[in-house]
Parts: structure tokens; C-alpha cells; sequence
């Protein structure tokens, strides 16, 4: 479900949610196969943003044949409120009773100043979502690997590992996007992320990257990132 081109939408996204189905014959036209729809972060007023206009939306998708991955970002300061709206993710249905094909944790919250006791409630809000969603697939989406080398103190000691154990896939933020110039400096920043990803979670993990704003890359970015 994480795998071939995807593209993102947050709770932002207000021109989505106004015209759902032209949107997603936008996003068919390209040829996505999966979009990841941001369902609520920590700071939002409820469980799940603009309920109908998504449930239209990813009615729309199915429609197109793409798939649609909810996300959420939790902010490890209410811990209750963060598993409530992660396991709202599996109980939305849209009007026609279609559900999302997987679901992900974005992982990148520092609201939470004290990095040990944050690395505690991410893993443990893992496993109980991952208990909770049995057979649907359920993905992580981090820090870029590479950024945290660069600047450890963002995060320290995060918990790639423990998190792994319920991962289905990892999502990592490898923006490139207005950084880095030409398919050299593209492609070898994003293979150093991967290495360091796969360095701290095993050989064998699935990784589905996030490479940032695309009409910030040039075609030779484009290139180098794929």
C-alpha cells in the first residue's frame, strides 16, 4: 500500500476538501498511486478535520483505483489524546463504508522537551496503534535520518529500533527540495539518508521516501531522487 508515487495532503489543504473529486482526478491524471491525507495533528480542535469533504475524497480515490493513507501527528504531551485520534484513523468510514487502506504515525513532534520521556510515548502510542490495526498496514513517518545526524539535539536517541518492531514501513521526510542542486548532490544525500535508516532498523525495512515540494526540483533533482 506504501509503495509507487505518492503525493501529500495536510488538514491545510483547504481547495481539497472543497472540490474532492476534482481533485482527485488532478492527482489520477499524474498517475499516483497512493495519497497520504493528514487526518488531524495534536493541535487540532477535533479527532478528524473536515469529515465529509474527506470521506468524499477517499471515496473519489478508491474510484480512480489509487489508495489513500490516513496520518497523524501526535505530540506526545497528551497521551490519551494522541491514541484516541490515532485509532480514530481506523474507525473513520466515508458514506459509501470504505475505510483507509493503511495508516501512519508521523513521528516528529518536539513539543515535548524532555527527548527521553517523548521517545517513551512514541513507541508505546506504536504499539497500541499497531496492536489496534491488526491486519492494516501501518507505517512510520520520521525525521529525516540525515537531518538528525546533522543536528542530533533535535531528537536525541531516537528510537528507530523499538520503533521498527511495529513498523510496516518507514516514510523518512528526505526533503531535497530548494537545498541541494543537480541529480549529484540530490541522489547522494538521499542514499545517506537511507543508509542511515537502514543502519538503525535493519536491512530489510520497507522505506517508501518523502522527497519534499516537487516544483521546487528541477528535473535533474527529480531524477536523482527517484
Amino acid at each position: 500500500v506504501f509503495g509507487g508515487l505518492g503525493t501529500w495532503v495536510d488538514i491545510y489543504d483547504g481547495a481539497i476538501y472543497a472540490a474532492p473529486e476534482r481533485a482527485a482526478q488532478r492527482i489520477a491524471a499524474r498517475r499516483v498511486k497512493t495519497v497520504w491525507v493528514e487526518t488531524a495533528n495534536y493541535g487540532a480542535s477535533v479527532d478528524v478535520v473536515e469529515p465529509v469533504g474527506l470521506g468524499r475524497f477517499v471515496d473519489a480515490l478508491h474510484a480512480r483505483g489509487i489508495q489513500a493513507v490516513a496520518w497523524y501527528l501526535p505530540g506526545h504531551v497528551k497521551p490519551a489524546l494522541d491514541l484516541r485520534r490515532s485509532l480514530a484513523m481506523l474507525s473513520f468510514r466515508t458514506t459509501q463504508g470504505a475505510t483507509f487502506d493503511g495508516i501512519a504515525l508521523n513521528i516528529e513532534s518536539t513539543r515535548l522537551r524532555n527527548a527521553a520521556l517523548r521517545s517513551r510515548r512514541a513507541v508505546a502510542l506504536t504499539r497500541e496503534v499497531r496492536t489496534a490495526a491488526g491486519d492494516v498496514p501501518l507505517a512510520i513517518v520520521p525525521f529525516n535520518p540525515r537531518g538528525l545526524e546533522r543536528r542530533p539535539s533535535t531528537w536525541p536517541g531516537f528510537p528507530w529500533a523499538q520503533l521498527a518492531e511495529s513498523a510496516d514501513a518507514f516514510a523518512p521526510m528526505v526533503y531535497t527540495g530548494g537545498a541541494y542542486t543537480g541529480f549529484d548532490a540530490t541522489y547522494g544525500y538521499v542514499t545517506r539518508a537511507l543508509r542511515l535508516l537502514r543502519a538503525q532498523t535493519g536491512p530489510e525495512v520497507q522505506i517508501h521516501v518523502a522527497g519534499g515540494v516537487a516544483n521546487r526540483m528541477g528535473r535533474e533533482e527529480l531524477e536523482g531522487f527517484v
